[in-house]
């Protein structure tokens, strides 16, 4: 596989890379992150390769992202219509202002109209809701971005970092009102993160969003930087809050990831990159790199296919426990399915049911 082997979008015909260039590196602002030259590297590179999908957000390194990226393609229309440029609202730039951030009407069209400044274009292809907005009515919301997608200043919309039960009910309520819907789902997503195979990933599933999960290497800790025989190594690399994941859980994922890259010649990076690519429903991982070294290393995870067994064992490794009611769903085979097979799944019927030599009601 390579970056130029696009796949759709959840459902919708929006093509995309099976792996996302994420800006939020681009700038220094922070005091980390890439230089203004070396984002514009790093585009390049990941343009050459094939690449089109490119997420930032309105307050990503002060808005610096959205600028560096509208400085490096905003003025050159040939490149500007090939990419898939996404950015997010609800973050506020400008403390004092209770509007500026959010998902009502005035700070949607206001977050969007800057965005566009910064980007230097007149349309953006993806629109996040970058987090959940408790003040606002989801209605509210859900108008605000249809009327936006009808002006043509928007072309699809997606969600972030919201509850499942609120995306089913914003996603069915514009599929009964003739609204544009969300059909794309960003999440934290890797190898040290599955509590979002609870309710998020199914119901991207059910609902036909594509997941584009974030942060797929746990911050770093999925890297191959680090090991358990150097646990002091986040801490004197300056990455402190990796080091809050760096535990036995971790190491020994790191350690069956390293015996993984071993059998296919590669790194552990690119193995739990792989990892998450192959989960059911991804459709673009985000990829962050603050050197044009990192780019190039994890653009070569397209190259590993795990096998089953190995996907198996970080599987078996690494599944998290659910919560009512998933946590009952072990035994609803045998409630449902009657001592049958359905769907290839086969169960003793419960004591509940008729037995032989009882006298149904």
């Amino acid at each position: 596989m390579s970056l130029d082997h696009y796949v759709t979008l959840g459902r919708s015909g929006l093509r995309v890379s099976p792996l996302c260039l994420g800006a939020m590196t681009f700038g220094e602002d922070l005091g980390w992150g890439s230089s203004v030259e070396e984002s514009q590297r790093i585009i390049d590179r990941y343009v050459e390769r094939g690449g089109n999908f490119i997420d930032t957000a309105n307050f990503y390194t002060k808005s610096h992202s959205e600028k560096i990226i509208g400085d490096h393609v905003g003025r050159h229309p040939a490149r500007r219509d090939r990419l898939v440029l996404a950015t997010k609202f609800s973050g506020n730039l400008y403390p004092g202002d209770p509007n500026a951030g959010g998902s009502g009407r005035k700070a949607i069209i206001d977050s969007l109209e800057n965005s566009l400044r910064r980007l230097q274009t007149d349309y953006v292809d993806l629109y996040w809701l970058h987090n959940w907005d408790v003040n606002t009515p989801i209605e509210e919301t859900m108008a605000t971005l249809d009327t936006l997608v009808q002006a043509g200043k928007v072309r699809y919309i997606g969600v972030s970092d919201t509850p499942a039960w609120k995306i089913a009910q914003a996603n069915v309520m514009a599929h009964f009102r003739g609204w544009s819907p969300f059909i794309g789902l960003q999440i934290e997503y890797s190898l040290l993160e599955r509590t979002v195979e609870q309710e998020l990933v199914p119901m991207a599933l059910e609902l036909g969003l594509g997941t584009t999960p974030w942060s797929p290497l746990k911050s770093g800790v999925l890297s191959g930087k680090y090991t358990r025989d150097d646990p002091d190594s986040a801490q004197q690399q300056g990455r402190g809050f990796a080091a809050g994941f760096l535990d036995e859980k971790a190491y020994s994922v790191i350690d069956a990831l390293r015996e993984i890259a071993q059998a296919h010649d590669s790194t552990v990076a690119r193995v739990a990159l792989a990892w998450v690519r192959a989960q059911p429903g991804v459709t673009s991982t985000i990829i962050g790199a603050r050197r044009l070294e990192q780019l190039d290393d994890n653009l070569r995870s397209l190259e590993v296919t795990l096998t089953a067994d190995e996907l198996a064992r970080l599987d078996e490794l690494t599944r998290p426990t659910f919560g009512f009611p998933q946590s009952m769903q072990p035994m609803f085979p045998s409630i449902h399915n009657g001592g049958t097979t359905v769907n290839g799944v086969y169960a003793e019927p419960t004591s509940f049911g008729v037995q032989p030599g009882d006298t149904p009601y």
